[in-house]
């Protein structure tokens, strides 16, 4: 299938590993040009060679801390001085920390919202005007299946993946009619550095090995098994494609069937 994406510019929040770097290079397969970023220089600059190898557009690779609103406004600015546009934005950034409620002070909260909401927020803020005026975009927001079954012991990341849920439906609405689509991708329990911490965290909680741990995982999984970062990529690809301008303001689970939810 022609995705219809050569040429197209993608910015790739938190791409240096895990799920936003198989986005990356998914889409690099698509011949996009791409701008990655990362807070650590030298695995960001792994990943930037793994991506241009990938296909034949420019990678531009730009260290960031996506929590420091400086930070990201130097990235977008980069972006634009480089490409003069983005058409498509992946925001993505890496989870909060593990805990229940009284685990985490009010700093704790303020650092998951600056990373995982206000990231988004600022990166949208500065390439959603760009998208209206061509008449063509997508915003594609990583988040989680917590935000249709809250995890255990996820009380940070569940509350705030779940206000960049509420802010893509609300601003999917806003901006269809200019042929800008927005949507929420949610992974389930794949293979990355995030998901072997949580099953450490959960095994010490509860005494028991993290291969127990993802056993009972995979039990409760319809495939009975866990994902790999390129079947998301691969899901995330389409939503930014030509064949998917009429899907906006949904959220779709990659996680073998895991949601229990109909919708």
């Amino acid at each position: 299938m022609d995705f219809g994406l050569a040429g197209r510019v993608a910015l790739v929040a938190a791409s240096s590993k895990g799920l936003g770097r198989a986005v990356a290079e998914e889409l690099a397969a698509e011949g996009v040009h791409l701008v990655m970023c990362a807070r650590g220089e030298e695995a960001l600059a792994e990943a930037v060679a793994s991506a241009d190898a990938c296909g034949p557009g420019d990678v531009l690779s730009v260290p960031t801390d996506l929590s420091d609103p400086g930070g990201v406004a130097a990235l977008t600015d980069a972006a634009l001085e480089r490409f003069g546009r983005v058409d498509i934005l992946v925001n993505n950034a890496g989870g909060p920390p593990t805990g229940k409620f009284e685990d985490h002070d009010a700093a704790a909260w303020q650092r998951a919202v600056r990373l995982n909401l206000e990231s988004a927020l600022e990166l949208t803020r500065a390439v959603l005007p760009g998208m209206k005026e061509r008449g063509w975009g997508r915003i594609l927001n990583i988040t989680s299946i917590a935000v249709k079954e809250p995890v255990d012991g996820l009380i940070l990341s569940n509350s705030v993946r779940a206000a960049v849920t509420g802010f893509a439906k609300t601003l999917s609405n806003e901006v269809a009619a200019f042929g800008v689509t927005v949507n929420n991708v949610l992974p389930g329990f794949t293979r990355t550095a995030r998901l072997e911490e949580l099953a450490e965290a959960v095994a010490r909680a509860g005494g028991a090995s993290r291969e127990e741990v993802e056993a009972g995982w995979r039990a409760v999984i319809p495939a009975n098994r866990l994902g790999d970062p390129r079947e998301f990529a691969a899901v995330v690809a389409f939503l930014a494609s030509e064949r998917a301008s009429y899907v906006t303001g949904v959220s779709i689970a990659v996680d073998g069937g895991r949601t229990r939810a109909l919708y």
